[in-house]
């Protein structure tokens, strides 16, 4: 793949390569875990749940193979390109669909590029997952900096903002001139920066998280739908938001135990939001998963941070934004300027009413509930996923 005339910068081709003795490494750290004795409790309110994280480590020493996650990603077509001095590891899959709508498509954490693989298939080929050629999508998947196979920024100031406008020109390197922009969780927060500043070519964004209430945007509204979403918030804020304060505040220290001790890294990865946990732990413990939400498909986003060595650089994620929003304390960010569509999937960590999304962007070209699919909306669900990313830019095309 060449890049463009007007920008002269390399894109590179590139594939996974994990050496045999890395794999053995994990499986020695593996069976080297030192355990803690069982939480004393019933419930997950001491944390990731011993029987669960056992049943995790068990599967991952005896049954599961990287190979086969190594090999997915080999099947796509994967590429690395200098931006701001770092390296910017994408997927990019052209649909074979003529006319197909550029999209660029941003994971979060504790997620990666795998969470989004199920949804490339739905997106570029919708005649084969229930759609129409003509919603058909030129599919760009990056990984953040610091996350998978992006290099590590050695400099602060990678926030939300300043990836947004590495999308940006990654998309003008890529010769798109008109194109939309998806994302969920850290990935929303880079949607968001993207549609204030408005790119060239930039037509429309579509997300699946509200960050702006996260941050503490309007919540207008006293129906019962924001009574329920706003003690949805509370009991994340009280149970579930230890991950968010320690990466926030002091990402380079939990880094030291994400990087030295795999089921360190598995625990902190699942201690997330109260149905993603149940979601792993039904998936390892019963054997039941939820949609692609499966032991194999959970294991290969795990093991991608441990071999590529970026726990603590992808926890440095949370502190750049929360130093960006200290900096920017009592400035207005700009409007979003572009169209808007949001989905409100029935087990996000909070179903934002429509009052709300529209209290941040009264741009809103696009609203919907859908009933399945919670946090991570593109790995359970990836055809609902992709019906509503189709709707959602169906106006823009």
């Amino acid at each position: 793949m060449s890049a463009t005339v007007e920008t002269a910068v390399e894109v590179r081709p590139f594939q996974v390569e994990v050496s045999e003795e890395e794999l053995a490494d994990l499986l020695r750290r593996i069976a080297a875990t030192r355990w803690p004795s069982k939480e004393l409790v019933a419930d997950r309110s001491q944390g990731v749940q011993l029987s669960t994280l056992q049943a995790l480590a068990g599967y991952w020493s005896t049954d599961y193979d990287w190979r086969k996650a190594e090999a997915r990603l080999n099947a796509l077509p994967q590429f690395t390109t200098e931006i701001d001095g770092v390296d910017i590891h994408f997927i990019h899959v052209k649909s074979q669909h003529e006319d197909a709508l550029p999209l660029i498509m941003t994971h979060g954490w504790p997620g990666s590029v795998i969470e989004l693989l199920e949804a490339v298939g739905p997106v570029t080929d919708p005649t084969a997952h229930g759609g129409r050629a003509e919603d058909a999508f030129d599919l760009v998947l990056p990984s953040l900096p610091g996350y998978g196979f992006s290099g590590e920024p050695d400099d602060v100031g990678w926030d939300p903002g300043r990836i947004a406008r590495a999308w940006a020109e990654l998309m003008h390197r890529l010769g798109y001139t008109r194109y939309v922009a998806q994302g969920g969780d850290l990935g929303a927060a880079v949607t968001d920066a993207m549609g204030r500043q408005a790119p060239e070519g930039l037509l429309g964004i579509h997300m699946n998280l509200l960050v702006t209430t996260l941050g503490g945007g309007p919540t207008p509204d006293d129906s019962d739908e924001a009574h329920a979403a706003l003690d949805a918030l509370a009991t994340f804020r009280a149970t579930g938001f230890g991950y968010f304060l320690e990466q926030a505040t002091r990402p380079q220290t939990i880094g030291y135990a994400l990087l030295d001790s795999p089921v360190a890294l598995a625990a902190w990865m699942l201690d997330h939001d109260t149905d993603s946990y149940q979601k792993i732990t039904n998936a390892f413990v019963d054997g039941h998963p939820a949609g692609g939400l499966t032991r194999d498909h959970i294991l290969d986003n795990i093991t991608l941070y441990w071999l590529t060595g970026t726990g603590a650089s992808a926890a440095r994620a949370y502190w750049e934004s929360g130093r960006a929003t200290a900096l920017a304390a009592g400035e207005a960010p700009p409007n979003v300027s572009v169209p808007v569509g949001f989905t409100t999937f029935a087990d996000e960590i909070f179903r934002a009413p429509r009052s709300w999304v529209e209290g941040s962007y009264p741009n809103l070209m696009y609203f919907n509930e859908v009933d399945k699919g919670g946090h991570f909306a593109a790995w359970e669900e990836p055809d609902v996923f992709a019906k509503e990313v189709r709707a959602a830019f169906k106006s823009l095309r």
